[in-house]
């Protein structure tokens, strides 16, 4: 069931969103870089996160068993690892390397969630054209979202573009609704047909969120049951933003104002 939010509850979704929005561009930018680890990012996140009064919504997440409950406060995955990766102090980042880190807060009440991945250093022509088109397709996707669309409309202008540089787009995990829990109906995908799915409504909040690899879309969940890599091991890049379809069009929620 789709739970469409007040204005007021896009408010308080929207400020959830703007802590993830600052440390994305004003406080891990400063740490994205060769010898980092990805346990020091996550440590780094959290503390950040809890100083805007806000509380990490992946730590200690629990989907039931056989699944250990998710122990960290971000999700950081690099190079062929898709999404949630567990932050390691043995993984340590490398001129050449792309990180995603995707991250969810919980303020008063009301879930924000948005991915991004990262250069670190000069990385080759071909990563440079991944995270560029899968950042893109997510801003496509994101046009799409508006009243007298269905969900259909965005997953298939993700896949039409995305798949016109020869890129593939993962099928196992997709976006969703997030406001009022992390994960809500209805699901997003990043790949469909057109006229299809839930219709886009005033008050609906989505995560949009295309997980694009340069090799071929199917992916493998590892031994911890939480980390997702491609099965080629090509290289994957996620963007997510949180966007309210308000007055009819979308609004990206995850932005600083």
């Amino acid at each position: 069931m789709i739970i469409y939010k007040t204005l007021d509850e896009i408010k308080k979704i929207k400020k959830a969103n703007e802590i993830i929005a600052r440390l994305f561009e004003d406080i891990l930018p400063k740490y994205i870089k060769a010898g980092i680890s990805t346990h020091e990012l996550d440590q780094i996140s959290e503390d950040y996160i809890k100083s805007q009064g806000a509380v990490p919504g992946t730590k200690d997440y629990d989907i039931g068993r056989p699944y250990p409950p998710y122990p960290a406060s971000t999700c950081i995955s690099v190079n062929d690892t898709v999404v949630h990766g567990i932050p390691d102090k043995k993984i340590i980042l490398k001129d050449g390397d792309i990180v995603s880190v995707d991250t969810v807060t919980v303020l008063d009440g009301y879930f924000g969630d948005a991915a991004i991945t990262y250069a670190v250093g000069e990385i080759d022509e071909e990563s440079k054209k991944l995270l560029e088109v899968t950042e893109k397709s997510r801003d496509l996707g994101i046009t799409y979202a508006k009243e007298g669309n269905r969900i259909g409309d965005v997953s298939h202008a993700i896949q039409e573009y995305v798949e016109s540089f020869g890129f593939s787009l993962v099928r196992d995990f997709a976006g969703h609704g997030v406001g009022k829990e992390m994960h809500e109906d209805p699901m997003v995908p990043n790949y469909g047909k057109p006229g299809t799915g839930a219709k886009i409504e005033d008050g609906m909040v989505i995560a949009i969120e295309p997980m694009v690899n340069v090799g071929k879309y199917p992916v493998k969940i590892m031994k911890d049951m939480w980390t997702v890599k491609t099965k080629d091991g090509s290289r994957s890049a996620h963007f997510e933003h949180s966007v309210a379809i308000v007055d009819g069009k979308p609004l990206i929620l995850s932005v600083k104002d």
